[in-house]
């Protein structure tokens, strides 16, 4: 297979928006979270004999990790253009037309697992725009969680995604698609085992 310089330039950059995406959520679950740093802070400024109330440490805490929702909002506006992007390839980009119906079993269930990936992608924008825009868009509290509940639950196909991806990219470039990695770096047809 050969990809075009279209495509190729649309999965680089949604790997790099998908996986800062990814990352920022790992930070605010992770290192930033603010119920674990406002412990911390709680914790230090008491040994330092700083009486503080638990409510201005949560502040400070989210305080700490308000830049890193700001890369979320940056990456979501990439992430929504590169939605529009793959969208259009879909109808321009004759390349990537093989008949489903010609595959066997695996690139059956490859495709497939791209499919819900457009799905997820083109999901993950309009719900965290609708939660982002949740005032303007009138949301009640209770759609407001709902949407949220299903924009987490969502994310987790990334969490599986993204290492089955890179690994089953790798067994095929060893096993019978020799050259996929490159083919995606430079364009180069694949050559196939056979």
């Amino acid at each position: 297979m050969k990809y075009t310089a279209a495509f190729r330039i649309w999965h680089w950059l949604n790997a790099i928006v998908v996986l800062g995406l990814v990352g920022t959520v790992l930070l605010r679950k992770g290192f930033l979270s603010y119920r674990t740093n406002s412990e911390i802070i709680m914790t230090k400024l008491t040994d330092m004999g700083v009486d503080i109330f638990k409510e201005d440490a949560v502040a400070i805490a989210k305080a700490i990790r308000a830049p890193m929702w700001e890369w979320h909002l940056i990456l979501g506006y990439a992430l929504a253009f590169l939605v529009v992007y793959r969208i259009a390839l879909l109808f321009f980009d004759k390349s990537q037309k093989e008949p489903f119906s010609t595959l066997n079993i695996h690139k059956k269930g490859v495709k497939a697992l791209h499919y819900i990936l457009y799905g997820a992608l083109l999901f993950m924008t309009i719900s965290g725009f609708a939660l982002y825009l949740k005032e303007a868009l009138e949301l009640t509290e209770a759609m407001a969680k709902s949407i949220k509940e299903t924009h987490e639950l969502v994310y987790n196909y990334f969490l599986f995604f993204i290492p089955l991806h890179i690994a089953g990219v790798v067994v095929a470039d060893i096993r019978e698609e020799h050259g996929m990695i490159s083919s995606m770096i430079n364009g180069r047809e694949t050559t196939k085992e056979v």
